[in-house]
């Protein structure tokens, strides 16, 4: 380990000598102090180092959240390895897809997905080791064979810059890209969060989004490195978040549309009681927000802009500062709108976010051309548009027109993507995928299609076509049909004219 550098794994060390009988995680009934959780993260680093996992390695995770997953991320920044934390939601054939990408030595999976996991065994060659949490069924061996080990692990050599997690993100062109985030990136993202919103040991976040997404991971860091703890959930269900947060005091919660409306829904059905929350963070409608602030107003609705690629998020602000804005540049990020040029803009004007500084991610994984074009003129081009106001403070302005991107509840969904899937149908001719508004999920996918002649095929079973060969959550909510789509002089699909005409549910 470097003189300079700090890692996760220092941020467990010092939790576990400040706070050692402190919760760290609480689950289903558990409590892991901070002291207990430093034991449990040494003991994984040692069994995975007997297994043969070194610095640079990958480790493949498919499970709903739970303490093992934790533990990973905490084994896996002492050995300098890297985690491969993939979607559940997915479909089998995307999660074959990111698994072999990162080529994980070892793969770690819970009950739930043993079954995708074990009918794809033949199409993951890189893998050697599977070990599941609970039941294990071959070709899995139960997940304590890993915690057998008493050799003592030193800590890796390997720098907080180098890669930690390997995310799935950015199918811009059909197939998802491994964006690789390091520890320096994902503790900057932290410390801004603990100076934004004055994060202490008292502190503690319901972890009820999924940790293979950069914002839960991203929470769970800022709050262990405040020396807080973290209420987890294996998955966010609205009636068990209300009780959560009134028993465990939960004072910080990330959220996504449509988990904050349900769960105000559920609490004022069972009347639990919400008064400790302060802060809640994410993506949600002005109703709900509104709502949200009538139930608890001693706190605050935060608003911000971020990506994967910048190991969470990089302006922030108090919703009520400036609706309908994206916050202001935090404490460690450099944020500024270029034109096509690379050239900044002044404030008003319109054009690409870019962004530079410890939080940029490290570049797409075995994609140097991408990361050539990513990483170009000394910042990262995260493909988003927007523009600064005279006070600073970050308008979204949506994707760039190469990069379209919809998200319907806090997911990423690329068009070209979901085109791909739908033009397998034997039915249709031209496609065009877009993103419409969503009172329930924010946005929605629509998909605008042209039949070849003499073919015809329903909406329903069109969109199940879909659902049945990606991420359910990626399948069209709306289709329409037409007898063709506009063209531009030079013969190309008129996406703008297609947007303009279909751009609603």
């Amino acid at each position: 380990m470097g003189l300079r550098d700090y890692t996760l794994f220092d941020v467990i060390s010092r939790n576990a000598r400040l706070y050692p009988q402190r919760t760290a995680i609480s689950f289903e009934g558990r409590r892991i102090t901070h002291g207990e959780y430093l034991a449990r993260v040494e003991r994984l680093a040692a069994g995975l180092a007997a297994a043969g996992v070194g610095a640079g390695d990958r480790v493949g995770i498919v499970s709903l959240n739970c303490p093992e997953y934790l533990d990973l991320y905490g084994a896996a920044a002492k050995l300098g390895a890297i985690v491969l934390p993939v979607n559940w939601r997915l479909s089998a054939d995307e999660i074959v897809h990111a698994l072999n990408d990162g080529a994980p030595k070892i793969v770690l999976a819970d009950a739930e997905h043993q079954p995708v996991l074990a009918a794809a065994r033949g199409r993951l060659s890189s893998v050697r080791l599977f070990y599941a949490f609970a039941a294990a069924r071959a070709p899995f061996a139960p997940y304590e064979d890993l915690l057998c080990s008493e050799a003592p692990v030193a800590e890796a050599g390997a720098g907080d810059e180098i890669g930690y997690v390997l995310m799935h993100t950015a199918a811009v062109t059909g197939k998802a890209r491994g964006a690789l985030i390091t520890q320096r990136g994902l503790i900057a993202g932290g410390t801004q969060m603990v100076h934004q919103w004055n994060l202490g040991p008292d502190d503690v976040q319901l972890g009820a989004l999924p940790l293979f997404h950069i914002t839960a991971l991203g929470l769970f860091v800022a709050i262990a490195q405040a020396g807080g703890g973290t209420a987890l959930s294996a998955r966010f269900d609205p009636a068990a978040a209300a009780s959560r947060i009134a028993e465990e005091r939960v004072t910080v919660l990330g959220e996504f549309a449509p988990m904050l409306g349900t769960l105000l829904d559920k609490a004022a059905e069972v009347l639990a009681d919400l008064s400790s929350l302060r802060i809640v963070f994410g993506l949600d409608t002005p109703d709900t927000i509104a709502r949200f602030e009538a139930a608890c107003p001693e706190a605050v609705f935060w608003i911000g802009y971020g990506q994967s690629e910048v190991s969470g998020g990089v302006t922030f602000a108090p919703y009520r500062e400036r609706p309908g804005s994206a916050g202001r540049p935090a404490l460690l990020s450099v944020v500024a709108v270029v034109d096509d040029l690379d050239r900044p803009l002044p404030g008003g004007q319109t054009g690409e976010i870019v962004v530079r500084g410890p939080m940029v991610f490290g570049g797409y994984w075995n994609c140097e051309a991408d990361n050539a074009v990513t990483f170009r003129s000394g910042w990262h081009h995260t493909g988003d548009m927007g523009r600064f106001d005279e006070d600073g403070y970050l308008w979204y302005a949506g994707r760039a027109p190469a990069k379209e991107l919809i998200k319907p509840g806090g997911e990423n969904v690329y068009p070209a993507e979901v085109e791909r899937v739908i033009l397998k149908h034997p039915a249709i001719a031209e496609v065009v995928v877009l993103g419409v508004a969503d009172a329930q999920w924010g946005e929605a996918v629509k998909a605008v299609c042209v039949c070849k002649p003499g073919r015809s095929v329903g909406a329903q079973e069109l969109i199940e076509f879909v659902g049945q060969r990606i991420a359910r959550y990626k399948k069209p909510k709306h289709v329409a049909f037409v007898a063709q789509l506009p063209k531009t002089a030079a013969g190309a699909t008129d996406r703008a004219a297609v947007k303009q005409e279909h751009g609603v549910g």
